[in-house]
């Protein structure tokens, strides 16, 4: 069994999505011949916490942990909400005061590659000590926050062992970064750190293949799609929703906001009594105010139900009990290489699928192969308001389903075959 050294910033408690790609990795590996170790942060700055993960880590897995000075904690001073929101990596492109202007070009150009930079130096010593006395076979570098690869690169001339990075999300191409007001000088040395990761890496793990295309462009390294995906629930007590709910799991921030669906429902809220009065739609997670004054525009408040965060295994719930799933990306050209993770949640579910975001999505690519629903771009308005007709038509005659197929190969357990493959070999 080959020893593996896993260096993640998010781990339980974390909450979100950033947590469970590794977190499932770990729980997994085993079984394909891999014995994880895990490093993270003693004391982290998680901007959500979701306690029921750490169940899920198996109890004789090796955590290693080291302090880490979170220079979040001293920003909350001056704003603890747009700490939050910069810590998570969202950004607004809305007006923005000067305290924030002040706080992005910080974060862009004093800490490069990120805020969490300060953690590098200690936990390469922290970790060289380690390996010495307890050899490791290879080590795995995961993020954002993408400082955590100058972790593995230090390691990789120090100690001379084989290092995977790990990409959840681009470094440079992230729809974010032209957001941090990065000078010239700290463009490109966000440019050079990238490459010198990707050239350095005895392999790279992406998971879309956009961002595996654009990594060709800097490196020869080779390059694995490995996508996010679900754990396979034992069976869920729940109740579909008797009202005609689309849920949108996750954030729901001021540029990811789909008029263009507010739009139609509300055109056909106004044509269809019976369809207002059925009409629910759910939302878990952080919504903002934007979002919400454009749903009031287009008189939906009083359809609509704001969960704020609940825990996955709610979210999950909801996922399960809702007639129709909603998932949106920015409508950028940046997000085109973003699947969220919610999706392969929501193919677990097998319940239909409405997606937005940008032409030529990965996201939508999934969609299609797995005929789990239907994708549109932000001016698909006469298509998006066809499907949700048929959709609703399909919800009152009670034969509202989806069909999809070959979902399982995004399976947890899959997935982390496929990754363990690259760890043996």
């Amino acid at each position: 069994m080959k020893r593996a050294l896993i260096i993640t910033y998010y781990w339980p408690p974390a909450g979100g999505p950033g947590v469970q790609r590794w977190l499932k990795f770990v729980k997994y590996f085993r079984e394909f011949g891999v014995e994880p170790i895990v490093y993270a942060p003693e004391n982290p700055n998680y901007p959500l916490v979701d306690e029921n993960f750490s169940s899920e880590i198996p109890s004789d897995v090796e955590v290693l942990k080291h302090p880490i000075k979170e220079p979040y904690r001293f920003a909350k001073i001056f704003s603890k909400k747009k700490t939050k929101q910069i810590s998570s990596g969202i950004i607004s492109k809305k007006e923005i005061s000067v305290m924030e202007k002040l706080m992005l070009y910080v974060r862009g150009n004093f800490f490069i590659p990120d805020a969490r930079i300060g953690w590098v130096k200690p936990s390469v010593a922290f970790l060289s000590k380690y390996i010495v006395e307890n050899p490791v076979d290879i080590i795995i570098t995961t993020g954002p926050p993408h400082s955590l690869h100058l972790i593995g690169m230090q390691l990789k001339k120090k100690v001379n062992v084989k290092w995977i990075a790990d990409f959840r999300d681009p470094w440079t191409t992230i729809h974010y970064h032209k957001s941090l007001r990065l000078s010239k000088s700290s463009a490109r040395k966000h440019k050079e750190l990238e490459a010198a990761v990707l050239k350095l890496a005895d392999n790279i793990t992406v998971t879309s293949p956009t961002t595996k295309k654009e990594f060709e462009m800097i490196t020869k390294t080779p390059i694995a799609v490995i996508t996010n995906g679900f754990d396979i629930s034992e069976e869920m007590d729940f109740v579909m929703d008797s009202t005609f709910s689309i849920s949108h799991i996750g954030s729901l921030l001021s540029e990811r906001n789909p008029e263009v669906l507010w739009k139609v429902l509300a055109e056909i809220c106004k044509d269809n009594t019976s369809f207002k009065k059925d009409l629910q739609l759910k939302f878990a997670g952080a919504v903002s105010d934007e979002v919400k004054q454009s749903l009031d525009s287009f008189k939906l408040l009083e359809n609509c139900e704001f969960f704020g965060y609940v825990s996955h295994s709610e979210a999950l719930k909801m996922q399960y009990q809702s007639q129709v799933l909603l998932i949106v990306e920015i409508n950028s050209a940046e997000t085109r290489a973003i699947i969220p993770g919610k999706l392969f949640e929501y193919l677990a579910a097998k319940r239909p699928i409405i997606a937005l975001g940008p032409k030529e999505s990965d996201m939508e690519a999934i969609i299609v192969e797995t005929k789990s629903g239907r994708f549109f771009s932000y001016w698909d308005d006469d298509e998006l308001k066809a499907e949700i007709l048929q959709l609703y038509e399909e919800f009152k005659s009670g034969d509202l389903k989806t069909t999809s197929e070959g979902i399982e190969k995004y399976s947890r357990r899959e997935l982390t075959k496929q990754m363990a493959s690259l760890i043996l070999n």
